[in-house]
């Protein structure tokens, strides 16, 4: 597993890999990843949700590597993740709900 980035001032806590530079006039949506209460914002994908928290997705099933979405469109599978009851879901298109329990395989954010 390759490590992950940090950023100045940060140390321990890796970078996300999505950083919001402009946002405005959307309502903040709580939903719970790994295990970690987290906070989007209405409209957010699954994606834009977890990637706005940490530098991955998941991790691929057949190396190990991170992985953090492929084509953004569903077309890939590369984006599967599940809600904590077992349901698959593709993370580039389904929006983030209130509440929503997701699981990506990973142990914590990365």
């Amino acid at each position: 597993m390759k490590p992950s980035v940090e950023t100045p001032g940060t140390a321990g806590k890796p970078k996300a890999l999505l950083q919001r530079v402009a946002e405005g006039g959307r309502k903040p949506v709580g939903f719970v990843l790994n295990g970690q209460p987290l906070t989007a914002l209405a409209g957010d994908t699954v994606l834009t949700a977890v990637l706005t928290h940490s530098a991955r997705l998941r991790f691929s099933e057949f190396s190990g590597e991170p992985r953090a979405g492929f084509c953004l469109m569903g077309a890939c599978q590369d984006c599967w993740v599940a809600t904590e009851s077992g349901k698959r879901l593709r993370a580039c298109g389904t929006f983030i709900e209130e509440g929503m329990r997701l699981v990506t395989g990973a142990e914590g954010l990365a």
